[in-house]
């Protein structure tokens, strides 16, 4: 992983983030593992969304809290894993597809479980399906040979923000009952901002293409 095959991110070059890099480095944690384990924690975000939908009262706020937190720690294991790799020099030859793979499986998994939470399964599907296009535009565009495009304006970070963000607000439904309706609003920002991000992206591929600018 190159440094321009990576996505800018302020809390990269945070004290505390290289504080738990240099912690990982040395232990026997490898980034695929910490890849894999972004799955996990996007499963438990799912799920909380998901059993929200079945619940009622302060029940229901602590699975949606719950499931922030996991957004954030699916965040967090997608910070560290490229970190530990080039920082902590444990690249793997299969690196590339654990960076990658697992990061379409949580959108999924969150998003389709948000939908689920909020009775509207086709909605959370919708949002994960053009997730999943504005990275396959990414990934299309180095494939020809074109710098990686992390451009928003609803890239990986952004959906996981406001996915946090509804998750918090519904959780305080039982006194503000408007804000039960903060899942459903956030999947179709996720829907129309990254279906923008997609196109966004495909313009710009198209256009390098035609100008011949490869990596």
């Amino acid at each position: 992983m190159t440094g321009t095959d990576r996505r800018p991110l302020s809390s990269r070059d945070t004290g505390w983030a290289r504080a738990v890099t240099a912690w990982l480095v040395k232990t026997s944690i490898t980034p695929n593992q910490i890849s894999m384990g972004s799955m996990g924690a996007a499963a438990l975000a799912g799920a909380g969304f998901w059993g929200a939908g079945m619940s009622d009262g302060w029940p229901r706020g602590g699975l949606l809290v719950a499931a922030a937190l996991f957004c954030q720690l699916r965040l967090l294991c997608n910070l560290f894993d490229g970190r530990v790799a080039v920082e902590g020099g444990k690249q793997a030859a299969d690196g590339p597809f654990w960076n990658e793979f697992p990061d379409r499986v949580a959108d999924i998994l969150i998003l389709v479980g948000a939908g689920l939470g909020a009775s509207n399964p086709a909605l959370g599907w919708a949002a994960a399906a053009f997730s999943v296009l504005t990275a396959y535009v990414r990934e299309l565009g180095r494939a020809n040979g074109l710098p990686a495009d992390f451009r928003g304006p609803m890239a990986k970070q952004h959906r996981m923000a406001l996915m946090t963000a509804a998750a918090l607000a519904a959780a305080c439904a039982p006194l503000w009952p408007v804000a039960g309706m903060a899942v459903t609003l956030a999947l179709w920002m996720v829907v129309v901002g990254a279906a923008v991000t997609a196109v966004r992206r495909a313009a710009a591929v198209v256009s390098g293409l035609k100008d011949g600018r490869r990596a």
